[in-house]
């Protein structure tokens, strides 16, 4: 029989069926046997591509959070930069909550995660924040981005009325919100970015003022 003239595995096959099982079974439903099974291929073949399945899943995260942009950080701009990032980063993250909880372990040594981290960081200092305040600016934006992506607010609840009614009368209209999910969701992380972007603000102002670009745009501008 003749050899097949494109190799059965790539790295990038690999990692697609990786995704695809974490997106399906959750982090737990992966395992190399389970991998090797739905690429139709022995165990073994996986590890002339990757030592294990952490070495794996570094490069699924990078895959994931590859269009999160810190770009904005460039023109001096710290709220400009910190709303684009926020906003990328939570829609990279909201895309796979399954692997919210494995990215949100930290950058690690991951080559692509200490990218970002350091242009965030260089942003804010660049831009006139100390680099204390920096440091927990980005770990603030870390934590509000991490806990709008890792679930719905809004499909929390349950589309049976009955659920709440005569027990609940401040939730009588609650069983609407599944409906309404991606919307809420979207104009609730929305509302506390631009919460957070003004509090900083209003918590520093002489830190803020000394960060302030000449001509600074809202902090909704995209």
């Amino acid at each position: 029989m003749a050899r097949p003239k494109a190799p059965l595995l790539s790295r990038t096959r690999i990692q697609d069926a990786a995704l695809g099982l974490v997106d399906r079974d959750g982090m737990e439903g992966l395992s190399m046997r389970k991998l090797a099974q739905e690429l139709g291929v022995r165990a073994p073949s996986l590890y002339s591509h990757y030592r294990n399945k952490d070495d794996l899943l570094h490069d699924v995260v990078d895959r994931i959070t590859a269009g999160i942009d810190v770009s904005g950080f460039g023109g001096g701009d710290w709220r400009r930069g910190l709303t684009l990032w926020a906003r990328s980063y939570r829609d990279a993250l909201a895309a796979h909550p399954n692997m919210v909880a494995f990215i949100a372990g930290g950058p690690g040594r991951r080559e692509e995660a200490l990218r970002r981290a350091d242009a965030v960081h260089g942003g804010l200092v660049a831009a006139g924040w100390p680099a204390r305040q920096a440091t927990m600016i980005g770990a603030s934006a870390r934590y509000l981005v991490v806990g709008a992506a890792i679930n719905s607010f809004a499909r929390g609840f349950d589309a049976d009325a009955r659920v709440y009614q005569d027990r609940y009368p401040n939730l009588s209209q609650a069983h609407r919100l599944p409906e309404l999910a991606a919307e809420i969701d979207e104009e609730g992380f929305e509302l506390a970015l631009k919460a957070f972007v003004a509090g900083l603000e209003t918590l520093y102002p002489e830190a803020a003022r000394q960060a302030r670009p000449a001509e600074a745009p809202a902090t909704d501008s995209p």
